[in-house]
């Protein structure tokens, strides 16, 4: 888990790197392998994903199923937080996720997931310093190859620290 953000910063110049993440997370998220979800770009700031128009992904008219176009929100901008987070300090989960289609998905569609630096800050870092548990939500939009605006997904994570955890065993 360590070495996961070491991946994050090599995969922002692309090539090499970047397929090296696409394949270790598809190991690491079995999920996502047979619909071929991968990362497109990946930075402190911005990352985009994507689900290919196959058969696999098809719903019962030919479009991408609604279940894969938010798995695709959902991992935008689940990365991007553990691009920015320390995956050893904190624990992120997925407490809700909503979807508004907005239009059928009948090509390959790109989840796209923006934070910057500042919304960062006011959004996470600093709340983090007074409390306990937080929430961040997070706004993805998918647009399909000719730009037609697909889908708009609301993630909202909750994120703690690790030693405010606690679970039944």
């Amino acid at each position: 888990m360590k070495n996961l953000q070491r991946y994050f910063k090599a995969a922002q110049q692309g090539g090499w790197p970047l397929r090296k993440l696409n394949f270790i997370l598809s190991i690491g998220i079995p999920f996502n392998r047979p619909h071929g979800i991968r990362i497109l770009k990946i930075s402190d700031d911005e990352v985009i994903t994507t689900i290919p128009y196959r058969r696999r992904n098809f719903n019962h008219i030919r479009g991408i199923h609604a279940c894969g176009l938010a798995t695709a929100a959902e991992f935008a901008s689940g990365l991007l937080l553990l691009n920015r987070l320390d995956p050893a300090r904190f624990r992120i989960i997925m407490q809700s996720l909503s979807m508004e289609y907005h239009y059928q998905a009948k090509s390959t569609v790109k989840a796209i997931f923006r934070l910057t630096e500042d919304e960062f800050a006011s959004s996470i870092t600093e709340p983090l310093k007074e409390q306990e548990v937080i929430y961040c939500k997070c706004m993805i939009e998918l647009y399909d190859e000719s730009n037609n605006h697909v889908a708009t997904g609301t993630t909202n994570w909750q994120i703690k620290p690790w030693e405010k955890v606690r679970t039944k065993l």
